[in-house]
């Protein structure tokens, strides 16, 4: 018994996933009309979740000193905790990194999602609010790679050299000492290559599926990588960064 024939031009996922990386104008043309993004959320978290676990070894040098980090900083902020206190905190952020992990790859991009329509209406976008979820879904599949990439760093560099998370990242953030301001990290920090080509996939989408000009697409993109950096930006300035 012959296998029906794709119908032509429908979207096929696998495809849409591999060409997001190369070709994302083809893959939001294809998918305007049938923006459905429930299939690849749940492919998304679930790479996202088996590379973090997979990978949980090569980067616990990094979960070490970013621990640290935020643990001296909490007994510079409250006295009372002790060391004793810190190292129970740490077995229990390990226990729960891979779920913290999961959620943030299963509410991340809808989250995402949902302020770029929002962002899109200021710049007259006629996306829906399914399609946005959908652009911001594909959008975060160059973190996959990113994921990839830094367990590989991981292997070559030497584990002295490893100083905090931004230590893997290939941007400014890995140039700037990471006990210095807070503040410029959090903002700096943002300014990477995976940072960069998510924002720049969400402006391609909102051109597309919100039939608007790449400049203003590209303005909201912008609006978008600004808005991810205010959590960053609060807990620096909480910090007294």
């Amino acid at each position: 018994m012959n296998t029906p024939a794709r119908t032509k031009g429908a979207p096929s996922l696998w495809e849409d996933l591999l060409e997001i990386f190369y070709a994302p104008s083809a893959v939001f043309e294809r998918r305007r009309e049938t923006p459905a993004f429930g299939l690849a959320l749940i492919v998304f978290m679930v790479l996202i979740v088996g590379l973090s676990f997979a990978f949980r070894g090569l980067m616990e040098p990094v979960f070490d000193v970013e621990f640290k980090r935020g643990m001296a900083q909490a007994m510079k902020q409250n006295p009372s905790l002790t060391p004793e206190m810190a190292e129970r905190g740490r077995g229990i952020a390990q226990k729960f990194l891979v779920v913290g992990v999961g959620l943030y790859a299963l509410v991340g991009p809808v989250l995402m999602g949902i302020i770029l329509w929002f962002v899109g209406k200021l710049m007259e976008s006629k996306a829906e609010l399914g399609q946005m979820v959908m652009v911001s879904t594909y959008a975060m599949f160059p973190r996959v790679l990113e994921s990839i990439l830094g367990a590989v760093q991981m292997l070559v560099l030497p584990e002295a050299t490893i100083r905090s998370r931004f230590s893997l990242s290939l941007g400014i953030g890995r140039f700037l000492d990471p006990d210095g301001s807070p503040l410029l990290l959090a903002v700096l920090g943002r300014v990477d290559l995976f940072t960069l080509w998510v924002t720049v996939l969400m402006g391609i989408g909102l051109a597309v599926m919100g039939r608007i000009p790449k400049g203003r697409a590209f303005v909201a993109a912008a609006l978008m990588w600004v808005i991810g950096a205010i959590p960053g930006i609060w807990g620096a300035v909480r910090a007294g960064g």
